[in-house]
């Protein structure tokens, strides 16, 4: 069955605004890969207010609270004394406090997220060395963003992730998008954004449909190499996957810096 990924294209050409900053963390970093649960601290005090977890969540994740609240809620500056309140007020909607609860339960182990993390960031670097390893974290939002790249941080939205059948995505979202909202793409997603951060698609295709899709579908293929997962599927995967079997000698980094025209002839 071929995988509908016009969405994630879409959510990502929202990105495009943003400076992608990823800052180099230690060789072994994929080893080291784990997803730092602010989440947990950030449902506490939204279900709670409780203090000493918003204290917790603005000294051990300055950055992580700052992007949250500014840039994905759009509630305020974090500096502003009305901000937290305004924080902790707009999760109150039954509906999110619903989610937050739904999110602990559904995400109580996420251990065999990291182990797929690692193991595809693992394989990334051996084909590309100097590739630079992002911290990753969860978070909350408000079923709006996905994924989060910025400031050498990749943030998870766990609210996008609760499955097909839940209740607000049935009421909410398309087949199509449900489909993607799923904890099986969480790691799919993370190399697709934090990929496309690294390559971003060339100015002279951003208003050509069939450019983006073959853009994304280049890094797309690589997500499918680096997890062992037929997570995408197109004629233009296809025709990158022939493409480079006959260009064996060809790493990723080759093949996402040529130009379309050379693959898809």
């Amino acid at each position: 069955m071929r995988k509908t990924y016009g969405i994630l294209v879409f959510i990502m050409l929202l990105c495009f605004g943003c400076q992608w900053q990823l800052k180099p963390n230690d060789d072994d970093a994929a080893a080291k890969v784990s997803v730092a649960r602010y989440d947990r601290i950030e449902s506490l005090y939204l279900t709670t207010g409780d203090y000493s977890a918003l204290q917790q969540m603005n000294t051990y994740f300055p950055m992580q609270t700052r992007t949250l609240i500014e840039d994905v809620l759009h509630i305020g500056k974090v500096d502003d004394p009305e901000t937290n309140s305004r924080f902790f007020r707009f999760f109150q909607d039954s509906t999110l406090q619903r989610m937050l609860v739904d999110v602990q339960h559904e995400f109580s182990d996420m251990d065999d997220i990291n182990e797929e993390l690692v193991s595809a960031f693992e394989r990334l670097k051996e084909d590309m060395p100097a590739l630079e390893i992002p911290h990753i974290y969860a978070q909350i939002g408000s079923f709006d963003q996905s994924i989060i790249v910025a400031d050498g941080s990749l943030g998870i939205s766990l609210d996008k992730y609760l499955g097909v059948d839940y209740p607000f995505y049935q009421q909410n979202y398309s087949n199509d998008q449900r489909r993607m909202m799923n904890r099986s793409m969480i790691v799919p997603d993370c190399l697709s954004f934090y990929l496309l951060s690294l390559y971003p698609m060339p100015l002279e295709i951003v208003n050509s449909q069939k450019g983006r899709d073959q853009h994304m579908s280049k890094i797309q293929w690589v997500v499918n190499e680096v997890t062992g997962r037929e997570v995408f599927d197109s004629d233009n995967i296809s025709a990158i996957d022939h493409y480079m079997k006959n260009n064996r000698g060809l790493s990723y980094d080759e093949m996402l810096r040529s130009s379309s025209k050379t693959i898809f002839k």
